[in-house]
């Protein structure tokens, strides 16, 4: 582990976390957009199915966004302890997807998630400790 500053740390978790959500956001909305594949097979088989996810450009985006994280990821655990990187960063994708899908994509988000949500911060809290 390289010497590196705590604010550098969750700087790092911060772009994995941004990343991951945009990739699972992009990903979620050009799976919406395609529609039911057992209705694209239906009609276009197979390879109609595979076509209308490899013609999409938001699908293409949000693998993009989550190779990056990936990388990331790869990039921060080289700076920092896995058990400290890992969990804080799966958490807060976690968060900022209950976000995401109640303003970005207009999922109905229930209380309980909101109160997992807010567990998973105070979770994170503890950890940073």
């Amino acid at each position: 582990m390289t010497n590196t500053t705590p604010t550098s740390v969750w700087l790092m978790i911060g772009m994995i976390v941004a990343l991951a959500t945009a990739g699972d956001v992009l990903i979620a909305g050009a799976m919406r957009r395609i529609g039911d594949f057992d209705e694209i097979r239906t009609h276009a088989g197979l390879g109609g199915a595979v076509a209308a996810v490899l013609t999409n450009a938001r699908f293409f985006m949000g693998v993009g966004c989550m190779a990056l994280s990936f990388f990331t990821l790869l990039f921060a655990l080289s700076w920092a302890d896995v058990s400290l990187v890992a969990p804080a960063s799966a958490a807060l994708t976690f968060v900022t997807n209950a976000f995401a899908a109640k303003w970005i994509l207009k999922e109905n988000v229930d209380r309980r998630r909101w109160f997992a949500a807010l567990c998973v911060c105070v979770g994170v809290f503890f950890l940073a400790r």
